[in-house]
């Protein structure tokens, strides 16, 4: 009876069960273990929009002393920065977080000199301070000043028509200015003619598209910053002649990045690159996908980057200068000496054909140690205003360019990218194509298949 009964199929379908349950319930609990110890999670949008930036990792993962990231909110909402904040820990087990509610715990927050709920301080050794919002950029904000530790000015040269740091019209550079303040940066303006000499704060100075020459004092307070040690990027457009469009040669300032080891060339470089069209530029674009090797775009690999109206140079080292390339224009392009003519003609003969040198980075040999001055030099300007910044790559390679001329190569890296519009917009034609298409051609369909099905079963 015993072997009959352990036979019987109602057995073994129970053995086989219970078998199964055992197993699902140990698979639940190993996965609810790991889950427990190791905080795991996929970003499936395409850019990567909910996951900590390369800038942030770096910086995190570099940390030499314990940091702390305490964040004060009501206890229900402490959720509304956990899944972020959490995000920090796993980086790095340097970093701890903490919650506080001030409610709860009114002294912690009235010595921390917290009067919002929501508000996250970062503490790293006896530095502290507040990150301007419950973002990525907010809170890594707030890691690097306490690094740095240091207040760090962009000075824009202004008074010979360059782009204008508050300028939010296309050509303008707001949208510059604001990605330098997200890293933390200063940025004036400052006016050579007056006094010709770059401000002591200046940890940087940009020149950025001058359309008028400048005088040989300005010239001169350039020269004694760089080679004293400063750090300086040159932006500068070829000198088109265009009707009243007119952009000086600027002889003064190309004497002295000749004498640099950067030689400026008068020309305009014509992109026939096909991929252009597709990426929405047109031949007067120059189109970017390849790099040097410098650690500006070192980071920038399968990155395109657009240079509006842009020139070409040669570079060489000299007896106090290193100078390396940053990228070329693509094989396909072209430079034309014409810079007086509206139309190009591509067949000319005089033009020299690509890949052609768009930009270069050097360092000046002062003689001091730990002293050295840093300078790049860009064939073009518009590419950093608002009408281009934005542009595939083009922000990222503005801010490593400065992150490198400020010795602060540890933030050099992609950011965080924006959340990607993916609207779609059509023409009335092609708004009623869809129309149709959904409200009756579809349908439509659906209902001959039924009545054909109905048909031939009947």
């Amino acid at each position: 009876m015993a072997s009959q009964w352990l036979k019987a199929r109602q057995t073994r379908y129970a053995a086989y069960a219970t078998t199964y349950i055992l197993i699902v319930i140990a698979a639940i609990v190993v996965a609810n273990m790991l889950a427990d110890r190791y905080n795991k999670s996929y970003d499936a949008t395409s850019n990567k929009r909910y996951s900590l930036s390369e800038q942030t990792a770096k910086i995190v993962k570099g940390l030499k002393q314990d940091a702390t990231i305490t964040y004060y909110n009501q206890s229900t909402r402490f959720r509304d920065g956990k899944d972020l904040l959490d995000e920090y820990a796993n980086l790095s087990p340097k970093v701890k977080v903490e919650y506080v509610d001030p409610d709860k715990n009114p002294e912690a927050a009235r010595e921390a000199g917290v009067r919002e709920f929501g508000t996250a301080i970062v503490r790293i050794g006896a530095k502290t301070d507040t990150a301007k919002s419950m973002t990525e950029e907010g809170i890594t904000g707030a890691f690097i000043r306490d690094l740095k530790n240091k207040t760090r000015t962009v000075c824009f040269v202004s008074g010979s028509g360059e782009h204008q740091l508050d300028d939010s019209q296309r050509e303008g550079l707001s949208q510059f200015k604001d990605s330098l303040d997200r890293d933390d940066y200063q940025s004036k303006s400052v006016d050579l003619l007056q006094k010709a000499e770059v401000p002591g704060d200046c940890t940087t100075l940009v020149v950025a598209g001058p359309t008028k020459d400048y005088q040989q004092p300005e010239v001169d307070a350039i020269k004694k910053y760089v080679e004293g040690g400063g750090r300086a990027l040159f932006m500068l457009d070829p000198p088109l002649k265009l009707g009243h469009e007119e952009i000086a040669e600027n002889d003064a300032l190309t004497n002295l990045l000749q004498s640099w080891g950067v030689t400026m060339d008068k020309d305009l470089i014509i992109d026939m690159n096909p991929i252009g069209q597709l990426a929405g530029t047109g031949p007067e674009v120059a189109l970017v996908t390849s790099y040097g090797s410098q650690p500006i775009v070192d980071d920038m690999k399968g990155m395109a980057t657009g240079f509006p109206l842009s020139r070409s140079m040669e570079i060489k080292n000299t007896d106090k200068t290193s100078v390396q390339k940053l990228f070329d224009s693509s094989g396909t392009s072209l430079a034309t000496n014409d810079l007086s003519s509206a139309a190009v003609n591509v067949n000319d003969p005089k033009n020299r054909k690509g890949p052609l040198t768009i930009a270069a980075a050097g360092t000046y040999n002062t003689g001091k140690e730990n002293s050295e001055g840093r300078f790049v030099v860009i064939g073009s300007s518009s590419w950093a205003a608002n009408r281009f910044l934005n542009f595939n790559g083009n922000s990222d390679l503005a801010l490593n360019t400065i992150n490198w001329l400020a010795s602060d190569e540890d933030l050099i890296s992609i950011r965080p990218k924006p959340p990607e519009d993916r609207r779609i917009t059509m023409t009335r034609a092609q708004l009623g194509w869809v129309r149709a298409t959904s409200q009756f051609l579809l349908p439509g369909i659906v209902v001959i298949a039924g009545i054909a099905v109905w048909w031939k079963r009947r």
